[in-house]
């Protein structure tokens, strides 16, 4: 019996929990322990949650891969229906018991033998930490922290002046916004919720401070108009289930996989569908903010899918005539809209600096925001830090690797297989919790020795500057479904019409990379698999209508294909002619 300690009981401690159970044999058996200083699960989604916040991520993707969200659910769950989701996960495959809350990790060190020993704390009666710690010695551990759970607060010059400053995880409600003027800084999605929240709070005034701009996306696609016809749903499109699996994750030869051609194609053809549909081709109706030329698209960014706020800062900027608007037009929601509401939101460059009087000072650059700002006077109230997390790791001893020393799928380094990093990778457009899901399956299949060797170079990094603040970004899909290739749970085309018929073949053909195709085959299959694609997946699927699967299934589809094809001639010709070539100039003997 292996015993492995989980630090974190959010989605990524709960998913390795769950998952080493289930994949426990008589070769090698696991014996799992969840270690979590809060008093309850759930992490960032339960503690550093705020009134009105939802997922931004839909429940198609974020459910875990063989334990779904109902049907009947809204797409996009609140955060507390999230934590009470986890809560039924446990209790649903009876690990409940495995967790140990309000204990705290504070040292993992080494044993002689190559074991780890996890020194902890417990909270007593009283709400005070024991002063004599109690200790694990655990074959493997398993980093479950999370991104997202010590905040990042840069140095503003003359902070001081401003009457409250807080980080965004203080943020909890209204009340605190309401009747003040507030500068929030980082247009995250975090940002971007706050201020909405409030410009609904009836805030005298809402500065919202970007660094270097955003993409903007609604994180479901609808209420858009088109020669005064409006399409609107009562099941709008999530927008993380619209990318197809068929030669753009699945069926990649590795030379389109290495150029990233997928995504430029993708970011091309985006931004002209944008411009028809919305007037711009900065974000989905992102009049202001836009990133430079250079970052704009799918391989570069984190799309930001919290766009409430949108219409406040929009207002300032929209300008488009009524031809055009006849055209197309992104409609906002009516309780967002004049004569509803005229408050707005001010853009701005993060400020250099705060005077003594508590007026903020802003550079002057040549981004149209920040040259508007210059005639507005901004002395807030309260400033927030919406300006995300650091990743520190205090109870590691020395010698311990990080999750940036990650070399092996940014799961682990090499060389130190015992030790795993659950949920330290950032993806594009999609959610931790499945990639959480996936890295622990993969990682439980490289303590058995079931990981395909060499692995095959990653093409899934986002491709930022080396002076990138965050540089754990993936690309969802790629990702996902480069780790289930490593793994043999990547199902093949054949294999898939001969085990479970066309109609699973079809849905993985149009789907997303959810965690489920991954369980229809290979060494963590589920018995539950083929009925969750045929159901709820399938429902994803079909809501796109005739029109929707054409252009965003049918036709990426077909042209990927020739795309891959093309490649694949290409790789044989080059391997073909050279081979020729040697027997034209070999001499022939009798």
């Amino acid at each position: 019996m292996k015993t492995v300690a989980i630090v974190g009981a959010g989605p990524a401690g709960l998913v390795m929990c769950k998952s080493l159970l289930e994949s426990s044999s008589p070769d090698l058996a696991f014996d799992p322990i969840i270690l979590e200083q809060e008093d309850d699960i759930g992490g960032t989604f339960k503690y550093r949650s705020y009134d009105n916040a939802n997922l931004v991520s839909s429940k198609q993707l974020t459910s875990f891969s063989d334990f779904r969200m109902p049907m009947e659910h809204p797409d996009h769950l609140t955060l507390e229906e999230y934590v009470n989701y986890l809560r039924a996960y446990c209790a649903h495959f009876s690990f409940t018991d495995r967790i140990r809350l309000q204990s705290k990790v504070v040292n993992i060190s080494r044993d002689p033998n190559g074991d780890h020993i996890v020194a902890y704390v417990h909270k007593s009666q009283t709400g005070e930490w024991e002063n004599v710690p109690r200790t694990i010695r655990a074959h493997y551990v398993a980093i479950c922290t999370g991104l997202h759970v010590i905040p990042a607060v840069p140095e503003l010059p003359g902070i001081g002046h401003i009457a409250q400053a807080f980080h965004s995880h203080e943020y909890k409600s209204r009340d605190q916004l309401a009747g003040r003027r507030v500068m929030i800084l980082g247009t995250g999605e975090t940002g971007m919720d706050i201020a909405y929240e409030a410009a609904k709070s009836d805030a005298k005034q809402v500065v919202l401070c970007s660094r270097s701009g955003f993409l903007s996306f609604p994180k479901a696609l609808n209420d858009f108009e088109i020669f005064g016809f409006k399409f609107e749903s009562n099941k709008p499109l999530p927008i993380d289930t619209l990318i197809t699996n068929l030669a753009e994750t699945a069926y990649v030869h590795p030379w389109v996989a290495a150029t990233h051609i997928r995504w430029f194609v993708s970011d091309f053809v985006i931004k002209r569908v944008l411009w028809l549909l919305t007037g711009t081709q900065a974000g989905c109706n992102q009049w202001v903010g836009e990133l430079e030329p250079e970052r704009l698209g799918r391989a570069y960014v984190f799309l930001n899918k919290s766009h409430k706020a949108m219409p406040y800062i929009n207002r300032p900027w929209r300008k488009r005539s009524y031809f055009l608007d006849y055209l197309s037009k992104y409609i906002d929601p009516p309780e967002d809209s004049p004569p509803h509401t005229n408050f707005g939101v001010d853009l701005a460059p993060f400020p250099s600096h705060i005077l003594p009087s508590g007026r903020v000072v802003f550079p002057l650059t040549k981004r149209k925001d920040a040259v508007r700002i210059q005639g507005i006077e901004v002395k807030p109230d309260v400033v927030i830090f919406a300006t995300g997390y650091r990743q520190d790791f205090p109870f590691l001893e020395e010698g311990y690797p990080t999750p940036d020393q990650a070399d092996m799928r940014n799961v682990v380094k090499s060389g130190e297989e015992t030790i795993a990093f659950i949920g330290f990778v950032r993806p594009g457009v999609g959610a931790i919790p499945p990639i959480a899901e996936m890295q622990s399956l993969w990682w439980i299949s490289l303590l058995k020795n079931q990981v395909r060797k060499p692995l095959p170079p990653p093409h899934y990094h986002l491709l930022v500057k080396e002076t990138a603040r965050i540089k754990y970004g993936v690309d969802h899909s790629t990702y996902m479904s480069t780790l289930a290739k490593d793994i043999g749970a990547a199902p093949g085309l054949w294999e898939l019409y001969r085990e479970h018929g066309l109609h699973v073949l079809v849905a993985y053909c149009f789907g997303a990379a959810f965690t489920t195709f991954y369980r229809l085959v290979g060494p963590h299959r589920s018995p539950m698999a083929p009925t969750i694609v045929k159901t709820e997946i399938w429902e994803t699927i079909t809501r796109r209508g005739v029109l929707g699967n054409l252009l965003m299934g049918i036709i990426p589809m077909l042209f990927y294909l020739w795309l891959n094809t093309l490649a694949l001639a290409l790789e044989t010709a080059s391997f073909l002619l050279p081979r020729r070539m040697l027997a034209l100039l070999t001499p022939k003997t009798m």
